[in-house]
């Protein structure tokens, strides 16, 4: 039987066997259980070869799809020439080993040229891998990577332990290979502990600037599921020239910019990494700081590709995650994305039924922009208030804040205070309203 070797879990240029175990629970589309699948296995640089799908109502404890099927996915191996088999769900590492020791069993592999299995986790995380491009992204992959490898290492590296030869059990046994694989086990867990270490700093310092502009600007985040042309978006509105490709995960890492509003508005639009169906938990953790733009927004802008034939498990799958990191009750307006495309024309005056307040635009063609415009200003007019202050004009650092802070439309003397009159942010006005040296005079909404 093939000895693998589990330490590259890349599949770039391999030949794929595709499996989707359809539960009663199962989140994957039943028109095209595979689909995303074959979009994942392609994007990271495999060639999908076949496919195999099986209905069960409960997992198989060791194999997750049985021993007969599991000799099944073999024969197809041998048949399509594949190099790996993908799995379309979360597999654990006793079932991984289980998977790959009766495959090459059946195939009889020679030594070292085994077939080697993943799991969709697996899969997302070599993507991820290839896609980050900041210090931070790679970081926060490479602290995911360590968190799914770890429980797995005795599989991975379970060649180190017969490093002792023909020792039979007990104490001549537990030798080099076991002392090579506690050492392995240290060593990803002090490599996981100095990650998150070093996150934690870039988080901490991250939170602290996304805090600072949030006060000063109306922050709004493009959130949607991962190829629903977001990037796109973000470089039609505020000429970014950040990479967008029709390809997974094209942006790991967020950008923000300033967008130039009609009427003198300025606010601030983030572009944020796509969501996915089942996106691995570690990655949800790993990227927290990334997600949480989402979270400390003013308004989210949902962009949905309203062609895909998989739409409403996207929509519902982007609210999940939403919900998940703590933004499912921010103020949000809904973008149907892609009307340039028959599916999309055809398809928007039904979500346009369902949810009476999306737009129907065109990222590429910028069809609907003015809509958009249109209602975000109605957003950002929404958050501001009109404001009349009293205070002692020798404090000068509370001024200059203030001026820093808001749009200021008069200053005048009044009874030996000084008399602003300003338009500011709801954020600052609840900063003002707790400092003791600040008199509200009058506030109301912006108009």
């Amino acid at each position: 039987m093939a000895e693998l070797s589990r330490s590259k879990l890349s599949v770039k240029q391999e030949r794929a066997i595709l499996v989707g175990v359809l539960l009663p629970e199962s989140s994957a589309d039943p028109r095209d259980p595979l689909g995303e699948l074959a979009a994942l296995a392609k994007t990271a640089g495999a060639k999908v070869v076949g496919q195999i799908l099986q209905n069960r109502q409960h997992i198989d404890a060791g194999t997750y799809v049985g021993s007969g099927k599991v000799v099944e996915i073999a024969e197809l191996c041998r048949a399509d020439d594949a190099d790996v088999v993908i799995f379309d769900n979360d597999l654990s590492p006793a079932q991984i080993g289980a998977l790959e020791r009766i495959i090459n069993k059946t195939l009889d592999s020679p030594r070292g040229q085994g077939i080697k299995v993943l799991d969709r986790s697996e899969l997302i995380l070599d993507i991820f891998a290839t896609r980050a491009q900041t210090h931070e992204a790679r970081l926060q992959v490479e602290l995911a990577q360590m968190q799914y490898t770890y429980p797995r290492l005795s599989g991975m590296w379970g060649h180190l332990e017969r490093i002792a030869g023909g020792s039979g059990p007990g104490i001549g046994t537990r030798g080099p290979g076991e002392m090579q694989l506690e050492i392995d086990r240290r060593l990803v867990r002090r490599r996981i502990s100095d990650l998150r270490r070093e996150i934690d700093l870039i988080d901490q310092r991250k939170m602290r600037t996304i805090q600072k502009r949030n006060l000063d600007h109306f922050a709004i985040c493009i959130v949607g599921y991962t190829n629903a042309g977001k990037s796109t978006l973000f470089n039609t509105l505020v000429d970014a020239r950040t990479y967008a490709d029709d390809q997974l995960f094209a942006t790991l890492d967020t950008k923000t910019r300033r967008w130039k509003l009609e009427r003198g508005t300025d606010v601030m639009l983030s572009d944020t990494v796509g969501f996915v169906r089942d996106l691995p938990t570690n990655l949800v953790a790993s990227f927290k700081a990334t997600l949480e733009e989402a979270v400390h927004a003013d308004l989210l802008l949902h962009v949905l590709d309203v062609g895909h034939p998989r739409a409403q498990q996207q929509f519902n799958s982007v609210r999940q995650v939403l919900a998940d990191i703590g933004a499912g009750d921010k103020p949000e307006i809904l973008l149907l994305n892609k009307i340039d495309t028959p599916e999309g024309e055809h398809n928007a005056p039904t979500w346009r039924t369902l949810h009476p307040g999306a737009l129907p635009i065109s990222a590429k063609t910028a069809a609907g922009l003015a809509d958009l415009h249109e209602s975000v200003h109605g957003h950002v007019r929404g958050q501001r208030v009109d404001v009349t202050l009293d205070i002692d004009p020798t404090l000068g650092k509370l001024i200059a804040f203030i001026e820093t802070h808001s749009t200021v439309h008069s200053r005048k003397m009044h009874r030996s205070r000084l008399r602003i009159k300003a338009t500011v942010s709801k954020h600052t006005l609840a900063d003002l309203t707790k400092n003791p040296d600040v008199a509200i005079v009058e506030s109301k909404a912006s108009e």
